[in-house]
Order: structure tokens, then C-alpha cells, then sequence
């Protein structure tokens, strides 16, 4: 008999990795330009998830690899990109709360497109949480009126392609195993993205003149291990062990791990965040199908 509270111990570990990515960019962005960021970071997780699950790739059925293509495109190669530019112009830990949109998303786009059933229990959880979320974003441009706001639609646009992203295993990938998901993702994505590094200058004689640029090379690597490359199979996993809208919940307990960070920073956080944040987790325990 498996393990019901198993899933939970996925979001945890996802909340801690992806909460922390956040301030990864943030501190990677201090020597590396955005796509520069984006595509190393797609780069060196194409290299360790290709390395690890070559041996799996045989084993995933043709009819397979355009979800893969897909998937990699929607939840992988864009986001590092996107994340990268709003982090030039808004807070991490704001751009870790917009990115709870995500569980809303999931819900509308997997009954709209994918005639995934959502319960009422997950459809009260989503909207608890994201009240909450609301609060925090609000309570967050009073305390920082000089951030541009608009660089927050490509946190938005993030969200969107995740939720498609985490429809599309749920819906297609659902008997492929999270390592080749991962590995078979990147298949796809891993020369567009050395391409676009190529074009960025990375290579000239005044980046590596850039006293952050050690600094920055040593965040992304951490970002690209455990934020991107771990992070992938362990997503994978919980989505197959539990629902679409369960599994993008992670992304409301993210925040709070994001704030600490934030905070530790130098960010400003207020207490009526703090209550919100307390909202977000019960949403997160709303939108949780429980089996009957």
C-alpha cells in the first residue's frame, strides 16, 4: 500500500528548492545579464538531466515526444527566461508571490482545455490561496512603489505556461517516468538555448572582466542542480502521485520560504504579509483531494 502523506513530503521538498530560486536569480543577475542567466541555466540542467537519463530516453514511446517538446518549451525553456528579465525590475520574493497564480491557472486551464475534473474542496483551497496571494502582492507595492510592475506580466505569462505544462504530464506523460520526463525535455531545448547564449557576448573579454561574474556562475550552478534539475523529476513525480491542482500548490508555500530569503536580503516584509502568508498554507491544505 503506497504512502498517502508521500506527496506531501514532495511539496515540502519543492516549497524549500524552488522558494530558495528566487534569491538565486537574484544574486545570479548581479553578473549576468538575463538571458545570459537563462540560457546557462537551461544549459548546464540540459547537461546533468541528460547525463543521468540518457538510458531512459529509449524507453519513452514516439508518440510521446511532442508533449516532451512541448513540455520543455511551456515549463522549462521560457520560464528561465522570463523570471530572469522581471527580476531586473521586481523583488524575488514578488515575483515568487505572483507565481502563485499558478494553481488558479491549473484549474482553469485543465477544465477549459483538458476536461480535468476539479473538486469543490479545490476550487474553495485555490481561491483562499489566493486571496492570500493577493494580499501579499498588494502589501508588497505599498511597500516598494518604485518597482515596475509591468516587468510582473512575464511572472504571469510564467504561470500560465506551467499550469499548460503541468496539464500536459498529468493529461500525456502520465506512464513516462519523471527522470525521462525531465531528460526527455531537454532534448529540445538545450541547443536553443546555447544559440541564444552565443548571441549574448558571454564569451567577450569584458564579461569575464566582471568582478560578480564567479559570484553569479556559482549561484546559477546551485540554481541549475537543485532548483531546475532536481527540482524537475522530483515536479514530475508529484504529479503523477497526485492531482494537477495538489502538485501546483507548491507554488503557494513557495512565497514563504521566498520572503525569509527576501528578508535575509534586505527586502521589506510587514506582518499583515505574514498573516497572508498563513492564508496561502490553508489553501494549500483546501486543495488537496482527499480519496474517498
Amino acid at each position: 500500500m503506497k504512502n498517502p502523506n508521500i506527496k506531501w513530503i514532495y511539496l515540502i521538498i519543492l516549497s524549500v528548492i524552488w522558494g530558495s530560486s528566487f534569491i538565486l536569480i537574484k544574486k545570479s543577475l548581479l553578473g549576468l545579464t538575463p538571458y545570459q542567466l537563462g540560457a546557462l541555466r537551461t544549459i548546464i540542467t540540459g547537461i546533468i538531466l541528460l547525463i543521468a537519463g540518457y538510458s531512459k530516453l529509449k524507453a519513452i514511446p514516439k508518440s510521446k515526444w511532442k508533449w516532451l517538446l512541448i513540455s520543455g518549451l511551456l515549463g522549462s525553456f521560457f520560464p528561465a527566461f522570463f523570471f530572469a528579465i522581471a527580476e531586473t525590475e521586481i523583488d524575488s520574493a514578488v515575483a515568487s508571490i505572483l507565481n502563485s497564480l499558478v494553481p488558479l491557472n491549473t484549474i482553469l486551464l485543465g477544465f477549459a482545455v483538458f476536461k480535468i475534473a476539479s473538486t469543490k474542496r479545490q476550487v474553495i483551497g485555490v481561491i483562499i490561496g489566493f486571496v492570500g496571494t493577493a494580499i501579499l502582492i498588494l502589501k508588497g507595492s505599498e511597500l516598494n512603489p518604485n518597482q515596475n510592475y509591468l516587468y510582473a506580466g512575464f511572472v504571469i505569462a510564467s504561470t500560465l505556461m506551467y499550469a499548460a505544462n503541468v496539464n500536459i504530464i498529468k493529461r500525456y506523460l502520465q506512464h513516462v517516468k519523471p527522470l525521462a520526463i525531465a531528460a526527455g525535455n531537454y532534448v529540445f531545448i538545450v541547443i536553443p538555448a546555447l544559440i541564444v547564449l552565443l548571441f549574448t557576448d558571454f564569451f567577450s573579454a569584458e564579461r569575464f572582466h566582471n568582478p560578480y561574474l564567479l559570484s553569479s556562475l556559482v549561484y546559477v550552478t546551485i540554481l541549475s542542480v537543485f532548483g531546475t534539475a532536481l527540482a524537475k523529476v522530483f515536479f514530475n513525480k508529484l504529479v503523477q502521485i497526485s492531482t494537477p491542482v495538489f502538485a501546483s500548490s507548491v507554488t503557494y508555500v513557495m512565497p514563504i520560504v521566498a520572503l525569509i530569503w527576501g528578508v535575509l536580503d534586505g527586502e521589506a516584509f510587514s506582518f499583515i504579509q505574514g498573516l497572508a502568508a498563513l492564508l496561502i498554507l490553508v489553501g494549500v491544505y483546501l486543495a488537496h483531494k482527499r480519496k474517498t
